[in-house]
């Protein structure tokens, strides 16, 4: 793999090789005195996501959630791309907004909103945005009158890696109806019906279900005097290398066929993807710069704590929050060369830098005996990481090297 630096992104050809990246950067700096944990991103990746939603969906749109990766260089590629963006805060639309995107691929995803959230969304002309219950109807009469309303409705997979129906969404045969007739009676617009069957779905068949309620809400909303021409399906499609939305994919299209058939009241179909544009598009590599050998009572070692220079107050947050299990994989110095043999595998754990206990990234492993400088690497590390990271006990967030496929028909994007 060749690379050359341009702007700060570094352009490659060649299979994209994140081992090598690591070994050249993170062992020469480490001789240099550096032991920063260190990001690869490669965007020809996202970029490749991008061409493969359009291929596997090519009536959904795609409004990437930028909760799940805020990142200034995935914002302004997937902007150049024509990806509308789900944002929920007032720091996310300008944060949308500063890369050219008009408001109307925004849309403010998040059902309760606070008032001067909604002023700022009324000052940047962003008018659609979502509700679910009579009280959110009410702020927006107050502060938004003209925006442009989408219901949002539960529909909860049987199986999510983030489940999401216990905090927003209304019961669509109980709640909905009654919510469309408020608004309705508060003269404010409702464009559309929207869900979210959890983040990371495991349950394909849920997306039938969820766009078959929509689609009586949509007649239902027509005896009302609505024109609904708004459907968006929200997020859970997976994005780690080797995963496929295929499946997913199949599902909503099949569906769509049946009750938003083309050419149907002209209805536009979006959908709120995050983890499936970014989870492969990074890779991180930490150094191991401590360890502690457990001794048993016969003297030998039974255990190892190998600490590393990132943790769950930084990047590893997505074992907590987002429910992410990371899998390490020892990096060895020169594979090329006859290395003398590692030590057979130990029973072991991956701990944080940080002075709390609860550091810890990975438990009962089974590793080769590694060496203080040694480096792990994590793959899938894209999806909600940095972009809930801290600096707590002053340790700083890993920094990121960006990369691009000098050949792909998207450097002209890019670049």
């Amino acid at each position: 793999m060749k690379l050359q630096l341009e702007n700060e992104i570094t352009l490659f050809e060649g299979q994209f090789d994140a081992n090598a990246i690591f070994r050249q950067k993170i062992y020469e700096e480490m001789d240099a005195g550096q032991d920063e944990a260190l990001y690869l991103c490669n965007l020809s990746d996202v970029a490749r996501k991008y061409n493969i939603w359009c291929q596997k969906m090519p009536r959904v749109k795609p409004f990437y959630a930028v909760k799940c990766n805020s990142d200034e260089n995935v914002v302004r590629l997937l902007a150049k791309l024509g990806t509308g963006f789900d944002c929920a805060s007032r720091a996310e639309i300008n944060a949308v907004l500063k890369h050219g995107v008009t408001p109307d691929r925004i849309i403010f995803a998040n059902p309760c909103k606070a008032s001067s959230h909604i002023r700022h969304a009324a000052a940047t002309n962003t008018s659609l945005m979502t509700f679910d219950s009579t009280v959110e109807l009410e702020k927006i009469r107050l502060l938004y009158p003209d925006a442009q309303l989408v219901l949002r409705i539960r529909c909860d997979a049987k199986k999510a890696q983030c489940p999401l129906g216990d905090k927003f969404g209304c019961d669509p045969k109980l709640e909905a109806p009654l919510f469309l007739v408020t608004a309705k009676n508060l003269g404010l617009n409702v464009v559309g019906i929207s869900f979210h069957v959890g983040s990371g779905c495991g349950d394909p068949p849920v997306f039938r279900k969820a766009i078959a309620a929509a689609r009586e809400l949509f007649d239902y909303a027509a005896t009302l005097g609505y024109n609904l021409s708004l459907l968006d399906i929200g997020g859970g499609f997976p994005g780690d290398t080797g995963t496929d939305i295929s499946v997913i994919a199949d599902v909503v299209n099949a569906a769509l066929e049946d009750y938003f058939p083309p050419g149907d009241d002209n209805v536009e179909i979006i959908a709120e993807p995050g983890r499936f544009f970014v989870s492969s598009a990074y890779t991180l590599g930490v150094t191991v710069h401590s360890k502690h050998e457990v001794l048993g009572p016969d003297g030998n070692i039974t255990h190892v704590k190998y600490f590393v220079n990132e943790g769950l107050y930084g990047s590893f947050n997505c074992i907590l929050f987002d429910h992410q299990v990371v899998t390490p994989q020892v990096l060895d110095r020169n594979p090329s060369a006859s290395e003398e043999p590692r030590a057979p595998g130990i029973k072991c754990s991956i701990w944080g830098p940080s002075c709390d206990g609860l550091d810890k990234i990975c438990d009962n492993l089974v590793l080769p005996q590694l060496s203080l400088g040694d480096v792990i690497v994590f793959p899938n590390m894209g999806a909600y990481t940095l972009t809930i990271a801290t600096t707590f006990n002053g340790f700083p967030n890993p920094r990121v090297m960006y990369f691009v496929e000098r050949q792909s028909a998207m450097d002209p994007v890019i670049m």
